[in-house]
């Protein structure tokens, strides 16, 4: 009966080194990790301006493109307009 809680207790303090060493390299990975997404934080952000001159620079086209549409609606609603008045 004492061989086996000798054996236990030798068991026992195997599996405790074991997890002791299996938390420290979770640990490092864990902060190998973060630094990690630290850095892609960082590049997104210096993209952030990139995308907004993008994101006003379509805003201003669309709004251009917009414009010229109505005109040149108007234009053709004017020049059909014309053309039915004349006809009755």
């Amino acid at each position: 009966m004492e061989t086996l809680s000798i054996i236990l207790y030798v068991l026992g303090s195997i599996l405790m080194v074991v997890l002791i060493i299996l938390v420290v390299k979770l640990i490092g990975t864990v902060d190998k990790i973060n630094e990690m997404a630290d850095n892609i934080n960082k590049k997104v952000n210096s993209l952030n301006g990139l995308f907004s001159a993008i994101d006003y620079t379509t805003n201003k086209l669309s709004s251009v493109s917009t414009r010229t549409v109505d005109a040149v609606v108007s234009l053709f609603n004017k020049i059909f307009k014309r053309e039915r008045d004349e006809e009755e």
